[in-house]
Order: C-alpha cells, then sequence, then structure tokens
C-alpha cells in the first residue's frame, strides 16, 4: 500500500469514527474523559494521525453505543496496512510470483463471483489471450521477462474449473468481448475458448449487452468474490483486498445488481459469436 493510500484510508476508518461520535451527541473532549484517554487521542484518531487498536475501537464504540459498528471497524482497521498491494511491488519479483501468491486463495474458496469490465476474466482465459494480457503488462511496467512461466501457472489453474465442488459464477460487459486484445486471431480464438469454457458444470457465464438501461447494476472496476470472505478489486495502480463484512456485502449486492441485467446461455452464446463474426 502507498504511504498516500494508507493516508486516505486512516482518514475515511477516521471519518466514521467522528460520525458515530458525533451521532452519540458527545464532544471528543467528553470522550476521552470518559475512555480515560488524553483529550488530544480522538483528535489523532478522528484524523487519522493514529491508526485505532482494537481496543481503542472496543472504547470508542461502547461509549457511543455503537457496538454493531465495533466487527466493521477492527476489519477495517486491521486491513488499512496491508489492504492495497501494489501492482510494482507484486510483479517485482516477476510475473509467476504474481500468479502462485493467489493459489492458497484459490484452493480454499468454494464459491467465485468475478465482474470483469476490462478484459475476459483470468479463469477463462486463453493462453494466447493470457500471453497478450501479460505482455502488455510486462510492457507497461517493466518488470521481469517471465511471462512464459506465469502464462503456464495460470494456465494451470484452470484445472480447478473441472475439479471438485467449486462454482464460477462470471458475468462480463459486452465491451469485452469486442476490445481486441492481442491481435484478431488471438482475439477469435479467446472467444471461441470463452464458449468452450461456458459450458462447463461448474461455470455460469452472464454478459451485459451493449445498449443495457443501467437504473442497477451500474458499470463499475472489475472485481473478484472468494466465498464470502475476501473481495479483490482491479485498479489501475493497485490490487485492493477488501475483507470488511459491511465492504464485502456492497460488492455482493452489486454482482446481484449486475447479474439480474445479463443474459445466460444461447443469448450469451450469440453475443460472443457476433463478436466473433465482427473480427472478420
Amino acid at each position: 500500500m502507498t504511504s498516500s493510500s494508507v493516508r486516505e484510508a486512516r482518514r475515511a476508518l477516521g471519518r466514521r469514527l467522528r460520525e458515530i461520535r458525533k451521532d452519540a451527541g458527545l464532544t471528543a473532549r467528553e470522550l476521552a474523559r470518559r475512555a480515560g484517554w488524553h483529550e488530544s487521542k480522538c483528535s489523532r484518531l478522528e484524523h487519522g494521525h493514529t491508526l485505532p487498536s482494537d481496543a481503542d475501537i472496543h472504547t470508542y464504540t461502547a461509549h457511543c453505543a455503537a457496538a454493531g459498528e465495533t466487527a466493521d471497524l477492527i476489519a477495517a482497521a486491521r486491513g488499512i496496512e496491508g489492504a492495497y498491494v501494489q501492482w510494482r511491488r507484486m510483479e517485482r519479483a516477476g510475473l509467476k510470483r504474481v500468479q502462485q501468491s493467489v493459489a492458497p486463495l484459490f484452493e480454499r474458496t468454494r464459491h467465485f463471483r468475478a465482474y470483469q469490465s476490462w478484459v475476459i476474466p483470468g479463469l477463462l482465459q486463453s493462453a494466447a489471450y493470457t500471453r497478450a494480457v501479460l505482455s502488455t503488462v510486462a510492457h507497461l511496467r517493466d518488470v521481469p521477462d517471465d511471462i512464459d512461466d506465469a502464462v503456464a501457472v495460470r494456465m494451470d489453474r484452470q484445472r480447478i474449473l473441472r475439479s471438485g465442488d467449486h462454482r464460477f459464477a462470471m458475468l462480463v460487459e459486452e465491451w469485452v468481448l469486442r476490445t481486441v486484445i492481442g491481435d484478431n486471431d488471438t482475439m477469435a480464438g479467446a472467444l471461441g475458448h470463452l464458449i468452450s469454457v461456458a459450458s462447463l458444470p461448474s461455470v455460469s457465464l452472464g454478459v451485459i449487452p451493449l445498449g443495457t438501461p443501467r437504473s442497477g447494476g451500474w458499470p463499475v472496476e472489475s472485481f473478484t468474490l472468494y466465498d464470502d470472505v475476501q473481495a479483490n478489486v482491479e485498479l489501475v495502480s493497485a490490487h485492493l483486498t477488501v475483507t470488511q463484512p459491511g465492504e464485502i456485502a456492497e460488492y455482493s449486492r452489486a454482482f446481484a445488481e449486475l447479474s439480474a441485467i445479463a443474459v445466460y446461455g444461447a443469448p450469451a452464446r450469440s453475443l460472443i459469436t457476433s463478436a466473433i463474426d465482427s473480427l472478420g
């Protein structure tokens, strides 16, 4: 996590603490008195200068009659220092290492829910498409050239689609199907592969058609939900890991809204086939 991201996350947590205190009708001085703290401690916590400990949060919510907020606040505080992992920091050791780093998470997850507004979901990518994506990453970020090894790890991971009791609910925007990654041949092969893996019993693939009214299911950043335990969000400069129950619930609701406007089965295959035909 970058230093600026840490500061902003601390400020956001501090703002939430301040809201809770004000909702309780307490001044910062009065809360500090009740908690037995130096009167400047509330200010440091609420302005993000100090990250609260678990004990601080328990004390804060107890005196503000907000015990229901305790678990989410503790999860947020614990996650701040490790919530963002800069892509550059991860990739410095090579793209293969990045791919290997998620193996334990994939092994313990049973229900995967992924929404992609940028590229075909990794688990559903063809080898050539993955190579094109990772080659772009390597070029833009000047990381070690271990693309062959990284592609091999990604392809080996796809065995999970055909093993165990895993379930995969995947959503893509139609423009993902029409955004050419690599070249036309690479894209045509990737779309053909997508049709194939979408037919697996463990996989549900939804496509959100272009032109769909978006009163609900607003396009957002790409994200993956691992059971109801963790969400990974893809940003331009960082990889955000969300573990706070309240935030995971928000991503779960967003996924449900997006799922409701997607098409599945034959209509989804028709959109993929149309995208293949447009390649000429």
